[in-house]
């Protein structure tokens, strides 16, 4: 039989998550706030069997995610069967789905590492501490941030997602962001995020505000026991280590019960990427574009 697939929904995002907590290796992409940020940008639609959610992506072009749910049950001669065209084109695929496509289909799968879109995984107390050499320039940043402003660091409720909007969207106007495909793509997706904050499972947030203003947030969610994703991270460019702030407080107030902090991927973007190993990754999640044939 072949699959009907529909937009995604927030009435099922329960069921959802049970099904993410089946797979053996959770990536950024697959929480439900991330698909649900960037549906509309890259045309997400979902169709549910007994014991699988497939995952497409209908902007620019066809392209299928991982299917979600436990994959070490699956008969995968047969599971992808369902999508009924061939050939399948496969993006963002784990790294231990990769392994198990490529054994249990070895003549059909053509998979190959995509680094742009590893992500890229902290040390929670690292980050927090920022002791040693290898932090120096971030802790130098983050006392300056410190030493010059009066800061207060406030959770992200339905008032202060207020706030962060309108910080938003003074933060497109400083990086023209209707100049940039990339940035713009982004707004959008934050602006869903804070749209519906109240009814995404699990979302949170901190803001860092300077004379009632908040000038620095950051949006997280759990991703397993022991990990939180950070979807998004703002701050205002005139207020000097206020990333480095940011970032810092945030894990000492919110996520401190965390092992482990995913930051999600650099998409090839060179400053991106210098950005994300300067904070000194203990692990990345590997993911694989490709093709069943």
């Amino acid at each position: 039989m072949d699959l009907t697939f529909h937009p995604l929904s927030l009435e099922r995002q329960s069921e959802y998550k049970q099904r993410l907590g089946q797979c053996p290796q959770i990536s950024s992409d697959y929480s439900f706030v991330n698909l649900w940020a960037w549906r509309e940008i890259y045309g997400l639609e979902w169709a549910w069997t007994e014991t699988l959610i497939f995952i497409r992506q209908t902007k620019p072009h066809l392209q299928y995610w991982a299917p979600i749910g436990a994959w070490t049950q699956q008969d995968w001669s047969k599971a992808w069967k369902y999508l009924g065209e061939q050939p399948i084109v496969l993006t963002r695929i784990p790294s231990q789905l990769a392994e198990l496509l490529m054994k249990s289909l070895p003549q059909q799968a053509k998979i190959y590492p995509a680094p742009d879109h590893f992500d890229y995984v902290y040390d929670v107390q690292e980050l927090i501490e920022l002791r040693g050499n290898r932090f120096h320039k971030k802790k130098n940043l983050f006392n300056q941030f410190t030493r010059n402003y009066e800061y207060t660091y406030v959770p992200l409720t339905s008032e202060e997602v207020e706030r962060a909007l309108t910080m938003q969207t003074e933060w497109c106007l400083w990086r023209d962001c209707e100049d940039s495909t990339t940035l713009e793509a982004e707004n959008r997706a934050i602006l869903n995020t804070f749209a519906d904050w109240n009814r995404l499972e699990g979302v949170f947030g901190g803001g860092l505000l300077v004379d009632g203003n908040m000038i620095a947030y950051t949006v997280a969610e759990p991703l397993d026991d022991k990990t939180v994703v950070i979807h998004f991270e703002k701050a205002c460019p005139n207020h000097k280590g206020a990333y480095q702030a940011i970032n810092q407080i945030f894990l000492t107030n919110a996520a401190s019960q965390f092992t482990y902090v995913n930051r999600e991927q650099d998409l090839g973007d060179p400053g991106l990427r210098k950005a994300k190993e300067s904070y000194n990754p203990v692990a990345y999640i590997e993911k694989y574009s490709g093709i069943l044939e």
